[in-house]
């Protein structure tokens, strides 16, 4: 965080202090787990059902907290008191990012590769300047100010990854930290549960480009016809990425090899390049323009781009992560949570990694769907099937119109099992895979991931046996 006298805080947050010296400066990280305080930081104390942060509020200080922001005194603790913790972070997190007047924030939002898209956009903007990213998918009324936090005098990009569950979510996002570019994926029917139509999705995913000014710039998916119309709910500048011949940064000759990582030629204003991508997923194409879009608004020359988006990587985890063990069995780790888009996307690349084994997918059930639930499984059961999954493991009964689905294909070859649970999954793999076969994992959060965790075990036993043989 930019440097602040614990005054200049109360004053951002409407707080006010008490046992707190005004003038004392706060000259390292906010943090809300006292265990990650460092000298010179702030400790931001939240009571909640199980944990109250106000009893760690001593603890912080002794290691090196300047102060406390809390909701009640603390003996012997200096503190900035506030009504409302989470409301004050957001307000702190407003005051830096206004006083860092040579910060480019970067907000993006989708139904689906957020979080991969916003790490592929940070890997490619810190090549122009330090840049800041949430980990994972901090995306919420907490992770954003948390990020926003850590920049510095010296951050050039902040990227935000925007989620929301409901109208008005974004845009609350958008006023804790505005956007100078906004960034649009797609609009499917991720949280559908929760926000009751694809309409209202869009809604909400458009807040994001509304909240631009009239010199910012909206980055947005020309393949998916609902971002595309989000044009006309902004003033600013619009760059559009896609396959589409209307695409302003597109691809053109999309190829994919045997572990389905794309190639295609990068399409831009200034010229064509190639690209071959080390991302697993026709999707990544997708993703990948969208962050080439971004950076190339940033000033990086085409050339390098091209370079770059070839050594862009997987920073967060569970999400198409795919490693090979030493049987030979390939696996795609994309566990960390899934939808029927998200889930078609990794069927498809299981799909284009076919080898002389079998493809096998392991899925589980896929949560916040509301109404389209049965519907939105028993589509990806259709899908797998379509696409010609050899070996089809469905996860727990909530899960069972997948196997519905792939059960009612009639030509279908393969074979679906519904099974119990993870450790069922794990048993049947064990008994039954065989070299060159292709296992995707792929569901939401709940536990799903123990499958992947299994298979990633078996692989490093089987190394350290091979090891000391």
């Amino acid at each position: 965080m930019i440097p602040l006298t614990l005054a200049e805080v109360a004053a951002a947050v409407g707080g006010r202090l008490a046992g707190a010296d005004p003038d004392a400066r706060v000259t390292g990280t906010v943090e809300f787990d006292s265990r990650k305080v460092a000298p010179g930081g702030l400790f931001v104390a939240f009571a909640g059902e199980r944990v109250d942060g106000h009893d760690y509020a001593a603890g912080a200080v002794d290691a090196g907290a300047v102060a406390v922001l809390g909701t009640r005194e603390v003996p012997g603790v200096p503190m900035v008191l506030v009504d409302d913790p989470l409301d004050a972070m957001g307000r702190l997190a407003r005051t830096v990012v206004d006083r860092l007047p040579g910060l480019t924030v970067i907000g993006l939002t989708g139904s689906s590769g957020k979080t991969t898209t916003k790490d592929l956009i940070a890997q490619l903007a810190v090549r122009l300047g330090p840049t800041v990213a949430p980990p994972g998918s901090f995306n919420n009324e907490l992770g954003h100010p948390y990020t926003a936090l850590q920049a510095t005098p010296e951050t050039r990009f902040l990227v935000m990854e925007k989620g929301a569950r409901g109208v008005g979510h974004v845009r609350y996002l958008c006023d804790v930290v505005p956007p100078r570019i906004s960034v649009v994926l797609n609009v499917g029917v991720a949280h559908i549960g929760e926000f009751g139509s694809v309409e209202t999705i869009a809604l909400a995913k458009g807040e994001l480009v509304e909240a631009l000014p009239a010199d910012g710039l909206a980055v947005l998916n020309a393949d998916d016809p609902r971002v595309d119309a989000m044009a006309r709910r902004t003033e600013a500048r619009v760059v559009r990425y896609g396959e589409s011949a209307q695409a302003d940064v597109r691809a053109e000759d999309v190829t994919l090899d045997g572990r389905g990582r794309p190639s295609y030629t990068l399409v831009t204003p200034e010229g064509r390049v190639p690209v071959r991508l080390g991302l697993t997923g026709r999707h990544q194409v997708s993703n990948s323009l969208a962050a080439a879009a971004v950076a190339r608004e940033l000033g990086l020359p085409l050339a390098d781009l091209a370079a770059a988006l070839g050594e862009l990587g997987l920073v967060s985890t569970r999400r198409m992560d795919v490693f090979e063990r030493p049987d030979g069995v390939v696996v795609i780790d994309d566990s960390y949570n899934a939808n029927p888009a998200s889930t078609g996307v990794a069927l498809r690349a299981l799909a284009s990694m076919r080898g002389e084994g079998r493809t096998v997918a392991v899925l589980g059930y896929m949560a916040e769907l509301g109404d389209f639930e049965w519907e939105g499984h028993q589509q990806v059961g259709r899908l797998a099937a379509e696409l010609g999954v050899d070996r089809l493991l469905v996860v727990g009964e909530p899960a069972a119109p997948i196997h519905e689905g792939a059960t009612a294909v009639g030509n279908w070859g393969g074979e679906s099992v519904l099974l119990t649970d993870q450790a069922a999954a794990v048993e049947v793999l064990r008994s039954e895979l065989r070299p060159g076969d292709v296992v995707l994992v792929k569901g939401s959060r709940y536990r799903t991931w123990e499958v992947a965790d299994a298979l990633r075990a078996d692989a490093r036993e089987a190394a350290t046996e091979g090891g000391a043989a």
